[in-house]
């Protein structure tokens, strides 16, 4: 379940946010332009991705306005760095935050750096990743994106805001997979107006906040990519020789944020930066999508054709099933004497793949029924276990012959895509409490 997502008001304007988890310490990250506080759960690697950060703290996280859902604002003037400073502070007086880390990225950067300048005794932390206290260049500060530059950028955010487009530019990792593309395209188009971004990003890039960066007093934490194109690690250099107390720390990848590439690697750093605890990366858990089938009536079939035949039959069937998984991406765990187990990363690899298992194996006679879950699982030795593993069985056990069923959580997660679901009702499912909505898949 996602958290509530609730308002605070600044005069007659109304700030959207969230909170989840419970602190000590209380972590607040303004949303960047192409965030939606509603949105960000419809990705099972941006809801993971929160989740993390608030199993170790409070995290409270807001659209500015203008953004999001939150009330939008007038273009000219955009406001003051004062002002959205005013909203942070705003939303930590709402949840009853008397101090708070500061996690931002990218264009919510220099709000962070101003709120930690001029509000010390609020601040407990600050943490930067892709950001500057001036992003354009001046004859100081040679490390700037030149004027030209910043116009060709702001003509491309202006030409491909809210398109599949903006993937390649700020999530390269995701680049392949058609069905984050679409999501990412309407999380944007539903975060802000390309006029409203473009002003927004002008404001960011031909602002200048380097006399604040001496008065902060927060411990500094700055993440940055060397590979991401768009903003050179210089800048983060500069802060981190500029802030008191500040240490910069490289990540691998050239995505423009912590979430979607190696987002391990920063929610470890940020852990121990905020609790002075750091816990070692557990391989042995994963977010993934479980794939289970079966054979119909396996027992009567193997009775009317014969053990031979029958062996014969199970032989293709598993050379097929093995075929198919790693054409599809996904990993086959195990045959189960008459059906598999696999894991898939993506939910619409692990539908495909089911569908396309079904087909071909109804050419030779047989006929299957499967279920798909998605959620987090534990690897065993070549194995895996958990509860989602557990629920990807007795969703297949629910499904009628030659029916692939899904759990709620894979239909909410391929919302968007080409993948046609049926709703089958809430039913219960053995062993597991509660009772959950599952969907037949009528197409692809």
């Amino acid at each position: 379940m996602q958290p509530e997502t609730k308002y605070a008001r600044m005069g007659q304007d109304r700030i959207a946010y969230q909170v989840l988890g419970k602190g000590p310490p209380d972590l607040v990250m303004a949303l960047p332009s192409l965030g939606h506080v509603d949105l960000v759960w419809e990705d099972a690697g941006l809801a993971l991705f929160l989740r993390s950060l608030a199993s170790f703290s409070r995290l409270i996280f807001f659209n500015r306005r203008g953004s999001g859902a939150s009330d939008p604002l007038p273009h000219d003037p955009l406001p003051t760095w004062e002002s959205h400073a005013e909203e942070l502070a705003v939303v930590l007086d709402e949840v009853g935050s008397q101090r708070a880390a500061l996690l931002a990225e990218v264009d919510v950067g220099p709000t962070a750096l101003f709120f930690a300048g001029t509000r010390p005794e609020r601040t407990t932390a600050l943490i930067l990743f892709h950001t500057s206290a001036k992003f354009g260049a001046a004859d100081d500060y040679p490390i700037g994106m030149p004027a030209e530059v910043v116009e060709a950028l702001l003509a491309q955010i202006d030409q491909l805001w809210g398109t599949e487009a903006m993937v390649t530019m700020v999530v390269p990792s995701r680049a392949d997979d058609p069905r984050f593309r679409r999501w990412f395209a309407k999380l944007l188009r539903s975060a802000a107006t390309p006029r409203t971004v473009q002003a927004r990003f002008r404001s960011v890039l031909e602002g200048d906040l380097r006399p604040l960066l001496p008065l902060i007093q927060a411990p500094t934490l700055v993440l940055h990519r060397p590979d991401f194109q768009l903003i050179s690690i210089e800048h983060s250099r500069y802060l981190a020789e500029h802030i008191p107390d500040a240490r910069l720390v490289e990540l691998p990848g050239a995505d423009g944020t912590l979430i979607w590439e190696t987002p391990e690697l920063a929610l470890d750093l940020i852990e121990e930066f905020l609790t002075g605890v750091r816990r070692t990366a557990d391989p042995t858990r994963m977010l993934a999508t479980v794939l289970f089938t079966d054979i119909v009536g396996s027992t009567q079939q193997a009775s009317r054709v014969g053990d031979r035949q029958w062996r014969e039959l199970l032989n293709v069937h598993d050379d097929l099933a093995r075929r198919l998984v790693e054409e599809f991406g996904g990993q086959l765990i195990k045959t189960t004497g008459d059906g598999i187990l696999a894991t898939f990363d993506g939910p619409g690899r692990g539908i495909g793949c089911a569908a396309a298992v079904k087909d071909e194996l109804g050419g030779i006679g047989l006929q299957i029924r499967a279920g798909l879950h998605t959620g987090e699982i534990e690897l065993r030795d070549g194995d895996v276990g958990g509860m989602a593993v557990h629920i990807a069985a007795r969703v297949m056990a629910a499904a009628e012959p030659g029916e692939i069923l899904t759990s709620r959580t894979v239909r909410d997660l391929v919302v968007g895509s080409d993948v046609a679901l049926k709703d089958r009702g809430s039913q219960p499912l053995k062993g597991v409490e509660g009772s959950w909505q599952l969907f037949a898949v009528v197409s692809r």
